[in-house]
């Protein structure tokens, strides 16, 4: 079974209208709902084999925060994730050797959102991450097979955690 994990990037602050879009930290909810984050995915054993990364700095910001939790793992930051829409994650997903069954990848919506619901198999969970993707949720698709050959359908989401869902 390999397991795909897209984790959107915690909130980021605007209180400098002059910084590029790229260049945006994380806020201080941002960082405390990261924090939230890495305790929930070390609770849940979330261990991916391999970290896909966008190299904006609130995704960098995210994965510093929650790397810990992970362990030492490979950490690929990849300049194209930047805003990639669901082609280019697709395409970076099933270029994954296939000796790794974990994959974490840290990014921006629409794209991951969209990922997400498109290989995911209709059902409650679908519908309600299709509604909203809120920053630092973290989906967990499962699928058998080849990541190469992973498509629309393809995968049954197996969980669906925002921040506020573990803050009650």
């Amino acid at each position: 079974m390999k397991h795909l994990h897209l984790l959107r990037h915690a909130k980021s602050s605007w209180d400098d209208p002059d910084l590029p879009d790229s260049e945006r930290p994380l806020n201080k909810r941002g960082r405390r709902a990261a924090k939230t984050m890495a305790r929930h995915m070390r609770d849940e054993g979330v261990a991916p084999q391999l970290v896909l990364c966008s190299p904006a700095l609130r995704t960098r910001q995210t994965l510093e925060r929650i790397e810990p939790a992970l362990g030492k793992r490979l950490v690929q930051v990849e300049p194209s994730l930047y805003g990639a829409g669901v082609g280019v994650l697709l395409e970076h997903v099933r270029a994954v050797p296939e000796t790794i069954d974990s994959v974490l990848v840290i990014g921006h919506n629409p794209g991951l959102q969209d990922l997400a619901v498109g290989l995911a198999r209709p059902g409650p969970a679908t519908q309600e991450l299709a509604a909203k993707f809120p920053t630092a949720a973290l989906a967990t698709l499962a699928f058998r097979g080849r990541w190469a050959d992973l498509d629309a359908g393809g995968a049954e989401l197996v969980g669906y955690v925002r921040p506020r869902d573990l803050e009650r």
